[in-house]
């Protein structure tokens, strides 16, 4: 059974640093696209990130490219999204997800069907301020 559990979340002051994990259980993680997704109360689900399956290939909302990075550890199935120079607007719930049929390359256009096909960890909040 497949299991999706993020991690790391918490506060960080402006310009910090954060790490999300998300780990995997029951699948093999290479044959799965990632997505990391964040949502503040009362506004859509906001895409952040996404990495394919096997390529590597990435892409990420505008919003966070030059200060997030997403990666993956196939071997230890598990994917990251590494953080840097957080802003207030960064504030929000980050759920990571993965969808084998996914393509990152229309990741955004894609984002209805992520949450219909996809598999959901419970999320991590992050709070930005000082």
């Amino acid at each position: 059974q497949l299991q999706v559990v993020e991690s790391g979340g918490g506060l960080a002051q402006p310009g910090g640093s954060l790490r999300l994990s998300c780990s995997a259980s029951g699948i093999t993680l290479e044959q799965y696209a990632i997505g990391w997704f964040r949502q503040v109360s009362g506004k859509e689900r906001e895409g952040v990130s996404c990495i394919s399956s096997r390529t590597g290939t990435t892409n990420s909302a505008d919003s966070v490219k030059g200060r997030f990075t997403i990666s993956r550890d196939n071997a230890k199935n598990m994917a990251f999204l590494q953080m840097n120079s957080l802003k207030p607007e960064d504030t929000a719930v980050y759920y990571c997800a993965l969808w084998a049929g996914a393509n990152c390359l229309s990741y955004f256009r894609d984002l209805p069907s992520w949450g219909v096909l996809a598999s959901w960890g419970q999320g991590t909040q992050v709070t930005v301020s000082s």
